[in-house]
């Protein structure tokens, strides 16, 4: 779409709007003579005569912050139970033709595509109740990263103009994500497909149009159809848990030679692939050894956990076993104790950043400092034993 490339242009020229300056109704009219400029049909802007003044709810949930942060056995266990396995199974036999269709032109394993239906629309049946427009508009005016949230309402405006969803259908989370994939407007102008040939990209309701996509995205982020996401291991006793995290990649030989070793105790399959070590929930959890499928997953949602999950639930469907070492009792920690973790961190000359309760590469290397000081493991995880022994 060429308004995308237009609008990215304007992004990097560093163009503002200054939303805080005007009423809601202005900045409305002033969107409306900018997308007019851009070739957006008058039809299509009439939508905009129907949006609301800024929806608190909308605001509300981008400031939120939870008062605790969830733990991995609490993200795992609401996105991988026996029944999410069993669904995820009998669709991918009602839906195998179509799946193996978008294997053979992607690349992409059709239990991974099931994969990132489930989590990211529990298969379609949770696509958010929020009007697109009215979201990304309520976000746009905000001043906070009205630059971003302005280009994806363009970008909305336009998908609607091209005819591929009317202004009423277009349903989505309150960040403005749309659709049974959870797309950004622009992540759709620029992988969006035409599966059943109908001539509109619908990602809301046409099965083809949403796996199709979806393998469009994964293809071009570099997703490999003949290798694995990752796998879980055991670590030996000796392990060097600086070398845990995604910014160390080694061969698989190498990490067999250090004492890699599958959770069946057989030595982890080698292949000329480069991997690397993902501990969640510290030393005392399970690991992972991860290879570039697990990346291009975080192209598509950046968190750990979820591309952990995506992984695992994959492996669920193909009758993959459970994850053998997972924590008893995961205790989660509040903002308030990861800012008390941080601030006790820093004053022990610990440089963990500004203590705002988010863990960050700064506060992990901060943590594996003090745990190198008091001969810990090194695996830069903040727990609550962590923060007694910062007390003490």
């Amino acid at each position: 779409m060429k308004l995308v490339a237009a609008l990215f242009l304007l992004f990097f020229l560093n163009v503002s709007i200054h939303a805080e300056e005007l009423s809601f109704a202005e900045w409305v009219e002033q969107l409306r003579v900018e997308a007019r400029s851009l070739g957006i049909s008058e039809s299509t802007l009439a939508a905009l005569d129907s949006l609301e003044a800024p929806l608190e709810r909308v605001l509300e949930l981008d400031s939120s912050q939870p008062e605790y942060v969830q733990t991995f056995t609490r993200y795992l266990g609401l996105r991988v139970t026996d029944r999410q396995v069993s669904r995820g199974q009998a669709l991918l036999d009602e839906h195998a033709e179509l799946l193996e269709q978008v294997r053979q032109r992607y690349g992409v394993q059709p239990q991974y595509l099931a994969a990132f239906w489930a989590i990211e629309s529990n298969f379609g049946s949770t696509t958010g109740g929020f009007s697109v427009l009215q979201a990304l508009a309520t976000l746009a005016f905000d001043p906070r990263r009205a630059e971003f949230f302005r280009r994806e309402m363009l970008i909305a405006l336009q998908i609607i103009d091209d005819g591929h969803i009317s202004a009423d259908g277009m349903s989505g989370s309150w960040a403005g994500a749309m659709g049974q994939l959870q797309f950004m407007p622009s992540v759709f102008a620029l992988h969006g497909v035409d599966g059943d040939g109908d001539g509109k990209i619908d990602i809301w309701n046409s099965l083809p149009d949403i796996f199709y996509s979806a393998a469009n995205f994964l293809s071009k982020s570099g997703w490999k159809g003949d290798e694995r996401w990752g796998r879980e291991v055991v670590l030996p006793s000796n392990f060097d848990f600086a070398l845990a995290g995604t910014n160390t990649r080694k061969p698989l030989q190498a990490w067999s030679e250090l004492g890699i070793r599958q959770v069946s105790g057989a030595p982890i399959p080698i292949a000329d692939m480069q991997a690397s070590i993902v501990i969640p929930v510290g030393a005392e959890g399970p690991a992972f050894l991860v290879y570039d499928n697990f990346r291009v997953t975080r192209v598509y949602n950046p968190p750990i956990f979820y591309a952990l999950t995506v992984g695992h639930l994959a492996d669920r469907f193909t009758g993959g076993a459970a994850i053998q070492h997972m924590p008893e009792n995961e205790q989660a920690m509040s903002i308030a104790d990861i800012q008390e973790l941080q601030e006790r961190l820093n004053s022990l000359g610990f440089d963990s950043g500004d203590p705002d309760g988010r863990v960050g590469s700064k506060t992990r290397n901060a943590i594996r400092a003090y745990q190198q000081q008091k001969q810990l493991p090194m695996d830069g995880y903040a727990s609550f034993a962590l923060l007694e022994g910062l007390r003490n």
